[in-house]
C-alpha cells in the first residue's frame, strides 16, 4: 500500500495535523481551494494567515485538484468547518475507494440537520458511519504545530480503523489513544466549545476562578447528559475528548470560542466579535444545534440554553448569569431513568 496520507483544507487545525503526519509519512497532501494558499505552502513552507511563523515540513505538498489530493492515498483526514463537511465530503466522494481510512477531527454538527460529522461523511461517501474515525481531545493547532506534547484520542466502532488511526499519527510529540465510543467522543469534542464560550463570558466580565470553574463543572454534567442520552458512555466524558478538550479550550487564549465569549462579555455584538476573530468559531453553530437537540430531547442544558439566548436572543451576558444563579434548588447528582441506569450497566 502507498505511503501517501491526506489532510482536506488547510486551515490551522488541518495544516498542523498535517505537520504531525508530515513526521511520520513520506509524502502527505494537503487540499486546500485557494491556489495563492496552495503555492504558499509548495513554495515558502509557510501557511501565514493560519499559523504565522512556522515553517512546515517539505514533504507536505499542496493542491487544488482533489483527484491528485486523493489519488493512490491510504487515508484521508478531513478537516473542513463543519458547515462545510457536507460540501467536500461529495467532493471526495467520486475518488473514494473502500480500502480508504477515512477520519475527520472537525469539532460541531451540522446545525441544520443536527447530525454529527461522521452522519454527514458516511451519508455523502456512502459507507458505513461505523467505518468512520474521529479524531479529537486537548490539542491547539498552535502548539501542535510547535511540537509541544500533545495527547489525543482516535475513537471508531470497529477496533481495527482506531488501531489503524492510532498507527498513522503516534509518534513521540503526538501520543494517541483509542475508544470504541464514537459518538460520546464526537459529542464530547463539539459540546464543549459551547461551556468555553461560558468561560470567555464568564472571564470578560470578570467574575474570577470560582465562577469559571463551577461552570467548566456543570458544563461537563450537562454535555454527559445530553450526550448518554444520544447513547455515549458516561466514561468517556471524564476522559481526553471530554474533560481534557474542556479544559484546554475554556481556559486557553489560544481558544477560538473562548476568545469570542471573552470579547461578548466584555460587551462587543456578536458580528463585531466574528468579524474581528476572521475564522471560524464552532461553538456559535454548535449552540443552535444543541439547543435544538435538548429541546428535542427534552434533556435539561441550562448554559447552552443561556448561552443560546445571548448569541441569537438579545440576552445581555450578565443577565444570562442571574438566570442561570436563580434557577431553582438542584441536587447535584441529578437523578437518571431506570433506562438509562441499566444502559451504562449492559
Amino acid at each position: 500500500m502507498s505511503d501517501k496520507v491526506t489532510v482536506l483544507v488547510a486551515g490551522s487545525w488541518g495544516t498542523a495535523l498535517a505537520s504531525v503526519l508530515a513526521a511520520n509519512h513520506p509524502e502527505v497532501y494537503l487540499w486546500t481551494r485557494k491556489a495563492e494558499q496552495a503555492d504558499e505552502i509548495n513554495n515558502h513552507h509557510t501557511n501565514r494567515h493560519y499559523l504565522p511563523d512556522i515553517e512546515l515540513p517539505h514533504n507536505i505538498i499542496a493542491t487544488t485538484d482533489m483527484e491528485t489530493a486523493v489519488k493512490g492515498t491510504k487515508a484521508v483526514l478531513i478537516v473542513a468547518p463543519s458547515a462545510a463537511m457536507r460540501e467536500v465530503s461529495r467532493a471526495l466522494r467520486p475518488f473514494w475507494r473502500e480500502d480508504m481510512l477515512v477520519l475527520h477531527a472537525t469539532k460541531g454538527f451540522e446545525t441544520e440537520s443536527m447530525k454529527r460529522m461522521s452522519e454527514v461523511i458516511s451519508e455523502e461517501l456512502g459507507c458505513r458511519e461505523e467505518s468512520v474515525v474521529v479524531l479529537s481531545g486537548p490539542s491547539h493547532a498552535e502548539e501542535v504545530v510547535r511540537l509541544c506534547p500533545t495527547t489525543v484520542v482516535v475513537a471508531a466502532r470497529e477496533n481495527g480503523r482506531a488501531a489503524a488511526a492510532q498507527e498513522l499519527f503516534i509518534n513521540n510529540d503526538f501520543r494517541v489513544y483509542t475508544n470504541r465510543d464514537q459518538v460520546g467522543v464526537e459529542l464530547a469534542g463539539a459540546l464543549k466549545n459551547i461551556i468555553a464560550l461560558g468561560a470567555g463570558l464568564s472571564d470578560g466580565l470578570g467574575f474570577g476562578d470560582n465562577a469559571k470553574a463551577a461552570l467548566l463543572t456543570r458544563g461537563l454534567a450537562e454535555i454527559s447528559r445530553v450526550g448518554v442520552e444520544l447513547g455515549a458512555n458516561p466514561l468517556t466524558f471524564s476522559g481526553l475528548a471530554g474533560l481534557g478538550d474542556l479544559v484546554v479550550t475554556a481556559t486557553s487564549q489560544h481558544s477560538r470560542n473562548w476568545r469570542a465569549g471573552s470579547m461578548l462579555g466584555k460587551g462587543k455584538a456578536l458580528d463585531e466579535v466574528l468579524e474581528s476573530m476572521g475564522m471560524v468559531v464552532e461553538g456559535i453553530r454548535t449552540t443552535q444545534a444543541a439547543h435544538a437537540i435538548a429541546k428535542k430531547l427534552g434533556v435539561q442544558m441550562p448554559i447552552t440554553d443561556q448561552i443560546y439566548h445571548v448569541l441569537f436572543m438579545g440576552r445581555s451576558p450578565r443577565a444570562a448569569v442571574e438566570a442561570l444563579m436563580a434557577r431553582d434548588r438542584k441536587t447535584e447528582m441529578e437523578s437518571i431513568s431506570q433506562e438509562t441506569w441499566e444502559t451504562w450497566h449492559s
